[in-house]
């Protein structure tokens, strides 16, 4: 009897709770009920699917037919629950048995399948409840980064990378003492050694390639260069297993060699701005470094192309972090590195990255930082190079300099919205009184925000804002008479109006229509407040 064979055995004998499920399965199994039995073992530590034996005590192999080709199967599971499933063929005398091994699901993160977090309820699979999916993610509190490696030594560090730390630190504190201390008591003090045992976070930031390679393997940066989004081999690319300190020049080094610069006019001299400004980019990969899910199997990916980069890591948003507050909440993922990243000056405070890549887009006239391929598992951030509006980026810079301003991020933000003539989200409003009485926006309506007509003269379009605010009377004309068109049967009367245009005062809209009815488009019907609007000239 083979090993694989008295295996079998030994399950056979096993109770059936949370870790082990044993089907029948004689002719075939339900691919969707695999996914969601796959799904509640993931949540539930991970176990086998046995297919081919009764589930049933006293259980006896009888063998299964169900799915011929494993390899396919363990795809379209890897697919859907995104674990590395794996599968085994047993060839029992008395019949062929599959088993499927499902490891478990990542601490922090349960796993669902079309939005249904599948669990075990004695026999049957129901959904996870709601208290039980709080302490799956509130496990994600843990801080991977802090705890130690039982197998790693002070000689799986890079001797330069902790020296390239020393100097930093130094700078940063002005304390000179720490020049003088022992390579151990400075990781001590920095907390990268505890009790005397080597941290992740110790190997994720100074480790050496053969050190990472034995312990750490996705703690692996890879960059690509890409001239164009065809597919196929990039054309330039690199991998860093080594410690963040040892590479985080190096890849700098590398974007910067593609970097083009993009010009634009001021008066009589030519301004150069830099395609990928360089503090936005080391912040992303700072955050892609501190924040992402070291106990996920893939590393952190840098692409460039010739106008944009793009940065994935993996593990989503830490928990209760969303894109609509991104810039006002903070939650590390690994904080014992995000704190070694502060003591050195790599980064000024917690939390601010995000910001300054939001400002800083908006301070060059280019799009906003881009998370649209975001997800459950991993953090994609797109930062575009190309500038939209040089003129945007000259008239803030002389505000500033009149008025001695410091734009703080909310103002970068509305301004963004503004300029790119969006609706401003509630959050930002709070700054808008600021900025009307610097002159740099104007309300056109009750709640329309747009560029002030000082920008507009300092650029020398005063026509474009005067056709802009003309355009905007007129696309409310055209909507108070679309909605009248579309109820000429009993008329509009004149509270349904006021809704179509909500940013309108009461005389606003009346205004409106009173120059409608002149131009023979419109026409009222009745007096006072039981009038009804309907379209064309009166009749007689």
């Amino acid at each position: 009897m083979n090993e694989l064979v008295m295996q079998l055995e030994g399950w056979l004998e096993d109770k059936e709770a949370e870790t082990c499920e044993f089907k029948e399965a004689k002719n075939r199994f339900d691919f969707e009920e695999l996914v969601k039995y796959s799904a509640s073992l993931a949540n539930n530590g991970g176990g086998r699917i046995i297919l081919g034996v009764s589930d049933r005590r006293p259980r006896q192999v009888v063998g299964s037919q169900a799915f011929e080709q494993p390899e396919r199967t363990r795809s379209g599971l890897r697919e859907r629950i995104h674990l590395g499933v794996d599968f085994e063929v047993i060839n029992h005398p008395k019949g062929r048995v599959l088993v499927f091994k499902i490891p478990s699901r990542p601490i922090g993160t349960p796993v669902q399948d079309k939005g249904v977090y599948w669990t075990r309820d004695g026999d049957s699979l129901v959904p996870m409840t709601p208290e039980q999916l709080r302490d799956v993610f509130a496990e994600a509190g843990n801080d991977f980064s802090a705890e130690v490696c039982p197998r790693a030594t002070l000689g799986d560090l890079e001797p330069a990378a902790v020296e390239d730390f020393r100097r930093r630190w130094i700078v940063k504190s002005g304390n000179q003492g720490l020049s003088s201390i022992s390579t151990e008591q400075l990781l001590t003090d920095a907390e990268a050694l505890v009790d005397g045992q080597v941290t992740n976070a110790a190997l994720i930031l100074f480790g050496t390639h053969r050190a990472l390679g034995r312990h750490l393997a996705q703690a692996e940066i890879t960059f690509e260069y890409r001239s164009s989004d065809a597919s196929g081999p990039a054309q330039a690319r690199k991998e860093y297993r080594v410690g963040f300190f040892s590479l985080y020049e190096d890849l700098w080094n590398t974007i910067n060699l593609r970097n083009d610069l993009q010009h634009y006019q001021d008066g009589l001299f030519v301004v150069d701005v830099a395609t990928f400004s360089e503090r936005p980019i080391r912040e992303a990969i700072l955050n892609a470094v501190s924040h992402r899910d070291y106990q996920l199997g893939s590393n952190v990916f840098v692409r460039q192309y010739s106008r944009r980069i793009e940065i994935t890591s993996p593990g989503g948003f830490p928990y209760h972090i969303t894109l609509e507050n991104i810039l006002n909440r903070q939650s590390p993922r690994n904080r014992r590195i995000a704190d070694i990243f502060l003591k050195c000056g790599l980064v000024e405070r917690s939390g601010q990255g995000m910001n300054l890549m939001f400002e800083e887009a908006i301070r060059e006239s280019k799009p906003l930082p881009d998370f649209t391929n975001t997800d459950r598992y991993q953090v994609a951030i797109t930062l575009h190079g190309t500038m939209q509006n040089p003129d945007f980026i000259r008239f803030l810079e002389k505000v500033g300099k009149e008025r001695t301003v410091n734009f703080s991020t909310d103002d970068w933000m509305l301004l963004g919205y503004v300029a790119r003539e969006e609706k401003v989200p509630e959050n930002y409003r709070s700054r808008i009184d600021s900025l009307l009485d610097l002159g740099i926006i104007e309300r056109a309506g009750r709640r329309k925000l747009i560029l002030s007509h000082r920008f507009y003269s300092f650029i020398g379009r005063r026509g474009a804002y005067t056709r802009k605010k003309g355009l905007d009377r007129e696309t409310n004309k055209i909507l108070l008479l679309k909605h009248i068109d579309e109820n000429a049967g009993q008329g509009s009367p004149l509270q349904e109006l006021m809704d179509v245009l909500p940013s309108q005062t009461r005389n606003q809209v009346q205004t409106l229509l009173r120059e409608l009815k002149a131009d023979g488009r419109t026409h009222p019907k009745g007096t006072t407040r039981a009038s009804r609007w309907y379209p064309g000239p009166a009749t007689r």
